[in-house]
């Protein structure tokens, strides 16, 4: 029983690894040349190919499908902000910044979806409400964390090396423009979040159209491939783009593919055990897995603005996440509150009958008398 309580907390810990090496061996792929495009259609094509038998065989029988007129135009827009312009802008980005930026902006996700959510009137704020304070404050202070790792850079903490005075004036034109790149790349990452915070609002009018998340995900995973494919050939006609030329660029596209698809179902059944709060307090652990792995084994550089400003996206989705999880709270005590009223209403206290002040039964006279038997052999001739 003991280790049943412990199995979300197993997939979701495992899950964060999968997140991580998806970022890292992404940002491998790209640094060696790989077009980020290009890698966004390989992606969702594998995805697509591993769900699909498990989505739709299954189901020929039943003849069930979730693609109406309306679900069409949903999964497409779905498709388009989720996958197709999220992921393009979003390994971009990864290619100009960090994998460890790249990872700690996804941390962004809750205080945009809450603000999203907030501007559209799905969410509430009350002034005088601690819980509402706490996740206009933790929005806040994410986005001044964003905000810092894109503008303030500081000193470097880890991969420094030693340049001599010599060298310095050939490599100041090198490091404004890697100083450009990489606020970009921030940016782009930030307009990633964005983007994410944007489809999971979407995913609940989706989700009430379309109960079968199965299939959704595989419809998902092919209208992106189809999108992301069509925007590649328009940005980069040149076939050669399409090579793959290397073994690493071949397992780094097949694993994050096989994420993508076996991500869900294991999201799908924490959220299902525990609630989406329980899922998101598990991102910053991939920014730390990232961040070690990428400065040990890739020889990223962690600036000082990089750090503080990523400590505080983490401690701003925390303090998000407490103010949802009290809103959470106070959602299922105004919930029991009318059940425990009914109930109340519905109770039959003996003294609203007086004449059953006592109800007295001897186990020991049987359960019917000479007289009721007599009655019923009269009623039956």
């Amino acid at each position: 029983m003991g280790f049943e309580n412990y199995k979300p907390t197993i997939v979701m810990i495992v899950l964060q690894f999968m997140y991580a090496a998806v970022t890292l061996f992404s940002r491998a792929s790209l640094v060696q040349g790989m077009s980020p495009r290009v890698f966004v259609v390989y992606r969702q094509t594998i995805a697509f190919l591993l769900i699909s038998p498990i989505a739709f065989v299954p189901r020929r029988k039943t003849g069930s499908s979730c693609l109406g007129w309306k679900s069409f135009w949903l999964i497409n827009l779905a498709a388009l902000t989720g996958v197709t312009i999220n992921q393009n802008i979003y390994f971009s980005g990864l290619y100009y910044a960090s994998s460890s930026i790249a990872s700690a902006t996804g941390n962004l996700v809750p205080a945009f979806t809450f603000l999203m959510a907030w501007i559209m009137g799905m969410e509430k704020v009350q002034i005088k409400s601690l819980r509402s304070i706490a996740k206009v404050m933790g929005t806040i202070l994410c986005v001044a964390g964003a905000v810092a790792m894109a503008l303030i850079k500081g000193p470097k903490l880890l991969n420094s090396e030693f340049i001599p005075t010599n060298e310095l004036l050939i490599l100041g034109k090198e490091n404004s423009e890697n100083l450009n790149n990489w606020m970009l790349g921030v940016i782009l990452l930030i307009a990633s979040a964005c983007c994410w915070s944007f489809w999971l609002i979407l995913q609940v009018t989706l989700s009430a159209d379309c109960p079968d998340h199965l299939s959704l995900t595989a419809w998902l995973c092919l209208m992106a491939a189809i999108q992301s494919a069509i925007v590649t050939f328009f940005f980069e006609p040149d076939l050669n783009s399409w090579k793959i030329t290397s073994s690493l660029e071949f397992i780094s596209i097949f694993y994050t593919g096989f994420s993508s698809a076996v991500s869900f179902f294991g999201q799908a059944w924490c959220i299902s055990r525990r609630g989406p709060l329980f899922s998101a307090m598990f991102n910053p652990l991939c920014t730390v897995i990232v961040t070690i792995f990428a400065s040990a084994f890739m020889q990223e550089e962690m600036y000082t603005g990089s750090l503080v400003g990523s400590l505080a996206v983490i401690f701003g989705l925390y303090v998000v996440l407490w103010g949802k999880a009290k809103d959470k709270k106070e959602d299922n005590i105004i919930e029991e509150e009318p059940v425990k009223q009914h109930i109340q209403e519905t109770i039959i206290t003996i003294q609203d009958f007086p004449d059953f002040t006592t109800c007295k039964v001897d186990l020991e006279e049987p359960l019917l008398t000479n007289k009721s038997i007599t009655n019923i052999v009269d009623d039956n001739k």
